[in-house]
């Protein structure tokens, strides 16, 4: 499979010492990369505008005018799987990328002890894309990415698949789907399974999910939830 990532940095010294990092790992796990390199924030964007297909995109924080944060944010609100890597100089940071699923930061300077094993889970998320479900619903057959299921909700004999564009209703029970899932997925509730990768907040009455629905969660499994999102970061 080949991958398109991009490299956005205000200097073109780091830029050129990502690059070559970038492509050393590609060389050695034999991956097949298309890269593009961006000067700020804007030229991305510009680029992006005409070619949303951007697997991996590894971003300067601190950049004029518009900074690699607000940069992510933008492109997170019509692409909820590409993975977004931050470089910076400053911890700081850290919490702003939570906003947006932010796979990594790296502090600089970045080598490849650093660099490698986060390129390699991206690659690993990437291609869980391709994974489904299969769903009978009244208008038709449907394959679903579980990449795209925020969570699972039971509703009586039938379950509603809450996906990042739509929500799908099946007359099937919640432990058949939950069959087709993985172990990305966990059962919080009696009525209620998540995906790990779209939670924002757990406590020890209710699951917040990234896009704001706030689910009940089943007393006294707080500690393995949160277990369960540590081990899947």
């Amino acid at each position: 499979m080949k991958y398109k990532l991009a490299i956005c940095d205000d200097e073109e010294e780091q830029r050129e010492y990502v690059l070559g990092l970038v492509n050393a790992w590609a060389r050695l796990g034999l991956h097949l990369l298309e890269i593009k390199e961006f000067p700020d924030a804007e030229s991305f964007l510009f680029h992006y505008e005409a070619e949303k297909d951007f697997d991996i995109l590894l971003l300067d924080v601190e950049m004029k005018n518009l900074s690699g944060i607000d940069l992510a944010k933008k492109v997170r609100k019509e692409n909820s799987m590409v993975q977004i890597v931050f470089i910076t100089g400053y911890y700081e940071y850290f919490s702003d990328g939570f906003d947006v699923s932010a796979l990594h930061y790296l502090i600089k300077p970045v080598d490849e002890r650093k660099l490698y094993p986060v390129l390699d889970k991206a690659v690993e998320n990437l291609s869980y894309r391709q994974r489904s479900v299969f769903l009978s619903t009244t208008e038709a057959d449907i394959k679903i990415s579980l990449a795209d299921i925020l969570y699972v909700e039971a509703e009586k004999v039938y379950v509603k698949v809450h996906t990042v564009n739509e929500v799908y209703r099946s007359r099937i029970s919640l432990s058949k789907i939950m069959e087709q899932l993985d172990d990305t997925f966990y059962q919080v509730h009696r009525s209620f399974v998540v995906g790990l990768r779209y939670v924002k907040k757990v406590s020890r009455t209710d699951v917040t999910m990234l896009n704001g629905d706030v689910l009940p969660i089943r007393r006294g499994i707080y500690d393995e939830v949160h277990a369960a999102l540590i081990h899947h970061l």
